[in-house]
């Protein structure tokens, strides 16, 4: 990094108002906190002031959540004696790269009314515990929102990572340029730039996002609640003719569908033609017809339902499918725009497969003959069950991933296929079975699919604990109240990952 140039000094002195300036910045890995950190030394020494920054990394969650802290003091012709790691209730300025990490700030007790500017993005980088929670993990930014305004004297909260991939940059220049417009520190606008300039990097980018993120932190850093944005337009399908003839067909027949059911079958549609291909879509449509043609709400809520449901159950996560999603060209576009330009990108994979993985991409009567013989199944196991890292990033392992994923055009005739497809259809009759019946009845059984994602042993546990749920359904069939104890029994199985509340709500209803 090149010193910065004297005619940025807004205190040549190296006089601090105050004395002493605390800073700790809260970030995960691939947000640039380490950069940020050093722009933020550089401003400082190019003030004539003595600076100190520290990290503690930690590797928890999200590739490692970051705590970097710096105290800004006056020279005074010697060395200032400065703390390696905040306080609670002992800090001036707190950044936070991400929602939860707004949270965490103020659980750790960094941010108070009395004393702390707070600029934090709105944006959300999901955590491994979210990912993992059984349903919908995803934890309520509006609390974090709500607890922020009270906790800090200051509060600047903005977007900054959209503003920051509008600029073609990276989140630490968009909150840069906040930290320069809060008007938090003492310096000019032209320190903070230079300071840019001097690390010679992505300059022009950089540039643009710190100026995008001083105009949020001017306009008191207003931005639109979780959920207000506009939905993004679908991508425009592209391919060859045939195929886009057959799509057309197909979205037709989804267009003709009932108005409160159409923008949930046209999501599916495209999802389950993603997974395979346009004959596989008007097997998910004829399916659609099936239980519209069974709907008695007045709303077509059981159609909406089966409209979700439907489609994650025939798009499935099997060994092709991931291998698709980690070769797809998007992937790696979408990384490399994250890594800013001028980055040499090097990409590992890593993966586990299991024998019975392996065995349910066999033939399906060829499968079902090794399913039946355990020591087949384990010798298998013994020869694929360990962890590759593949650097995909490079030819051969792309390929070998590549050739894994054109494995989808022989998908129908697989063992996995045929097991989704009797599971499927098992639920679906067993749903459509109470349509008339007990149409609330109906779309709890539907909604009860949720239980079931991901792959190996996420889908083993999801799957498990559905088919409990099923056999309370067989229990409940024929109450009046028998919806509500399935939505009760989905709960049970959604709070814990061992299923102990479900085994308990399971035993309630055998009691009656």
């Amino acid at each position: 990094m090149t010193p910065l140039p004297q005619n940025v000094r807004a205190i040549p002195d190296g006089h601090l108002p105050g004395g002493i300036i605390k800073l700790a910045i809260m970030a995960v890995g691939g947000q640039g906190g380490g950069v940020l950190t050093g722009w933020i030394e550089a401003l400082a020494r190019s003030q004539g002031l003595a600076v100190q920054a520290t990290s503690v990394a930690g590797v928890a969650q999200r590739t490692g959540a970051t705590i970097y802290y710096i105290e800004i003091a006056q020279a005074d012709g010697g060395t200032p004696v400065l703390a390696l790691a905040p306080s609670a209730g002992d800090v001036d300025i707190v950044i936070a790269a991400e929602m939860m990490e707004v949270g965490r700030a103020i659980l750790r007790g960094l941010v108070t009314p009395d004393r702390t500017v707070l600029i934090g993005s709105t944006h959300r980088a999901l955590a491994v515990s979210e990912k993992t929670a059984p349903g919908d993990g995803i934890a309520d930014a509006e609390e974090v929102r709500a607890a922020a305004e009270i906790a800090a004297r200051r509060l600047i909260l903005a977007d900054f990572d959209q503003l920051a991939v509008d600029a073609g940059s990276i989140i630490s220049a968009s909150l840069f340029g906040a930290l320069a417009g809060s008007g938090a520190l003492p310096f000019p606008r032209t320190a903070y730039e230079a300071a840019i300039r001097a690390g010679g990097k992505g300059v022009d980018a950089s540039l643009r996002a710190f100026d995008a993120g001083f105009t949020a932190a001017r306009a008191g850093g207003a931005d639109a609640h979780p959920g207000e944005a506009p939905a993004p337009a679908p991508p425009s399908p592209q391919g060859p003719a045939p195929l886009l003839t057959a799509w057309q067909r197909l979205e037709d027949r989804a267009r003709a569908l009932p108005a409160p059911v159409q923008g949930m079958a046209m999501a599916g549609l495209q999802k389950v033609v993603a997974f395979q291909d346009p004959a596989y879509g008007a097997e998910y449509l004829d399916r659609l017809d099936r239980v519209l043609a069974l709907d008695r709400t007045g709303d077509h809520a059981l159609t909406r339902q089966a409209a979700k449901h439907i489609a994650n159950a025939m798009a499935y996560d099997d060994v092709m499918r991931v291998a698709d999603e980690k070769t797809r060209s998007t992937r790696f576009g979408r990384i490399r725009a994250e890594m800013g330009a001028g980055e040499v990108m090097q990409l590992t994979d890593y993966t586990h497969p299991r024998g019975e993985e392996i065995v349910s991409i066999l033939p399906a009567g060829l499968g079902r003959w090794v399913h039946a013989r355990p020591r087949l199944v384990a010798w298998i196991d013994r020869r694929v069950n360990r962890g590759r890292r593949l650097r995909t990033d490079r030819l051969r392992p792309f390929l070998q991933l590549w050739l894994i994923a054109g494995l989808r055009r022989w998908r129908r005739g697989t063992l996995r296929h045929a097991q989704e497809m009797r599971h499927l259809e098992a639920w679906l009759n067993t749903a459509m079975a109470q349509a008339d019946r007990d149409p609330a009845f109906a779309i709890e059984i539907l909604c009860a699919r949720r239980l079931i994602k991901g792959y190996s042993d996420t889908h083993a546990r999801g799957m498990s604990k559905f088919d409990r749920v099923m056999e309370g359904v067989a229990c409940v069939a024929g109450r009046k109240d028998a919806a509500d104890w399935t939505r009760r029994l989905v709960t049970a199985a959604l709070a814990d990952e061992d299923g102990k509340v479900l085994d308990g709500a399971l035993r309630t209803i055998r009691s009656f």
